[in-house]
Order: C-alpha cells, then sequence, then structure tokens
C-alpha cells in the first residue's frame, strides 16, 4: 500500500485524495450509495466535479462549511425529500470531513444535526377486520395441521402483541397450562418476561400442541419434508402472514397484526380508564413515546389489555 505524504500534497489535489481516500475499499453498494450522496451535493453546489465539491467544503472556514451544509440541507427540505434521504446525505457529509479531520486537513467537523424522523410512522396494520379475515382464510388451507399451527401463530401476534422473533424463541417448556401464562424472550433482551394468556389464545396453543406433541423443544415446527420438526423460523412465520395479507387483497406482516394489537389495545385502554402505563406493558415498549403515536392516531396491561383485544 502506498504511503501518502500529505504535506506534499497541493491544496488543488486535496479534494481528489480525500474523495479517492473516502470511497476506497467500500463494498459495491455502499459505494454506490456514497457516491450518490456526494454527487446531490456536487449538484447543490454547481461543480464540476466531485473533487471540486469536496475542495470547497473543505477550504472553508469552519463556520463557513457549517453553513454550506445548513444550506443543503433546507435545499433538500424545500425540495420535499423525505428526512430518512436527507439524513442519509448529511451523514455522508459528515463522514467525509471527519475523514479530513483524522487526516489532518481540517482542525474541525461538520455540526449539522439530522432532520428529526418520526418514528413508527405507519402503526395501522392491518386492522382488526382484516385480521378476523386472514383468519377465516387459514382454516380453508388443505393442510389443517398446519392451519392449526398458523392459528395459534396469528393468536400470538395479536393477542399478546408478539414481535415476531418472541414467536420464533418459543419453547413448549414456556408454556405453564394451569396458570394460563407464557414464558416470552422479548426484543434484543436474554430474560424472558411471564405472559398471562387470554382463554382464546390458550385454546388455540393447546390444539396446537395436540398436532405437534409433548416432546421437549420448540413450540412451532416445520411441515416442510426437508426441515420437519426443526424450529420454525422468522421467514416462514412472515411469508405465512404476508400470503394470507394477498389472499384478503392486503399488503400486511407480522409486525403489521403487532401494530393493530397495540392501536387496539390503547383503545381499550382509553374506554376502560387504563393508562398507558399499562400499555406499554402489554407492549413491551421501554418508554410510552412511541405508545403516544398510536394514541394520537386513535385519535383523527398486560392481562386486563390482552383479555380485552381478544372480546
Amino acid at each position: 500500500m502506498q504511503i501518502i505524504n500529505l504535506t506534499k500534497i497541493t491544496d488543488q489535489n486535496k479534494g481528489r485524495l480525500l474523495i479517492k481516500t473516502f470511497l476506497q475499499g467500500k463494498s459495491e453498494s455502499t459505494l454506490r450509495a456514497y457516491q450518490s450522496d456526494l454527487e446531490s451535493f456536487q449538484d447543490f453546489c454547481g461543480c464540476r466535479s466531485l473533487y471540486d465539491s469536496a475542495r470547497l467544503l473543505i477550504e472553508s472556514p469552519h463556520g463557513q462549511a457549517n453553513l454550506l451544509a445548513l444550506n443543503f440541507k433546507t435545499d433538500m427540505q424545500t425540495k420535499g425529500l423525505k428526512p430518512t434521504t436527507i439524513n442519509r446525505r448529511l451523514s455522508s457529509l459528515r463522514s467525509l470531513v471527519q475523514l479530513a479531520n483524522t487526516l489532518g486537513i481540517v482542525p474541525w467537523k461538520l455540526e449539522i444535526k439530522n432532520d428529526p424522523v418520526e418514528a413508527y410512522r405507519d402503526v395501522s396494520g392491518p386492522g382488526l377486520s382484516n385480521f378476523m379475515k386472514m383468519i377465516a382464510v387459514n382454516w380453508k388451507q388443505q393442510n389443517q395441521q398446519k392451519a392449526i399451527r398458523d392459528y395459534a401463530i396469528l393468536r400470538l401476534l395479536h393477542d399478546l402483541g408478539l414481535r415476531r422473533s418472541s414467536v420464533v424463541n418459543l419453547d413448549l417448556a414456556d408454556l405453564e397450562i394451569q396458570q394460563k401464562r407464557l414464558w416470552v424472550t422479548l426484543k434484543r433482551r436474554s430474560q424472558k418476561k411471564l405472559k398471562s394468556l387470554p382463554d382464546v389464545t390458550l385454546k388455540a396453543l393447546l390444539e396446537w400442541i395436540e398436532v405437534r406433541g409433548t416432546d421437549e423443544g420448540p413450540m412451532f415446527t416445520n411441515f416442510d419434508h426437508a426441515q420437519k420438526g426443526h424450529r420454525l423460523s422468522g421467514t416462514s412465520i412472515y411469508r405465512m402472514v404476508r400470503k394470507l395479507g394477498e389472499e384478503i387483497g392486503i399488503s400486511t406482516r407480522p409486525h403489521g397484526i403487532r401494530h393493530t394489537a397495540i392501536t387496539e389495545a390503547v383503545k381499550k385502554a382509553r374506554e376502560n380508564g387504563i393508562g398507558l402505563e399499562e400499555v406499554r406493558d402489554f407492549s413491551n415498549h421501554k418508554g410510552i413515546e412511541s405508545l403516544l403515536i398510536y394514541r394520537d392516531r386513535e385519535r383523527n396491561v398486560q392481562g386486563t389489555l390482552s383479555g380485552l383485544i381478544t372480546e
């Protein structure tokens, strides 16, 4: 690898050096993304090349460089670009200047912040009526054993508001039949949380266990001949939900059913005088901030709520 002496690089070539160093070693997809972002900045600056726009940025005083980046951000906002696009382009610029700082070309860094992005923008899910239609379609499949299994999965996604990964990680030993409880692994956590089971959900699980058998191991197993008896994958659950949605004319996914469950929980909580703290216990969010989006949309736990939303 050639060692470059920065003291011998002319000011005219620093932009070229910076861009080449920044882009080298990147994967093809990452290279395309960075190239596109930097070209958008080049167009905004009216420069003839990426090198010229990089040179314009790094040769500016600190405050002037921040102003240039801020004007770039404002221009993108005026054009109606999505916050995610704006933030990605700003991130590319910050990374470029960070490299220039590391190489000693500039003593400063860009300080322009990202555009706020609204989390969980679409929290509607398929809706309760479409969820019930998906259940009806599920029972029409030829393999009734698979239908029983898929029905139990659908009930868990909705009745407990579970994430797909939580369903995948379930073992038979996690079910406490007499207590009507289920130990659930939560997102990014090694511990399990005990969740109360509504009667309709417990009944669906027991019907599946009659098909599955009582041997230890994963709760949900595959029917595929090559992998029969193995733990059902998250991809399989995704495909199952997507296929049921397509059969009733909608596009949805497992997390969409969770959205529907939380939306219904927020609605029932308001109707029954239950606070968002208890909804959080049902939805397993870390804070109530995410739940405010569900609440606001509804305006245009555990145990109590999981029972209410199955009525």
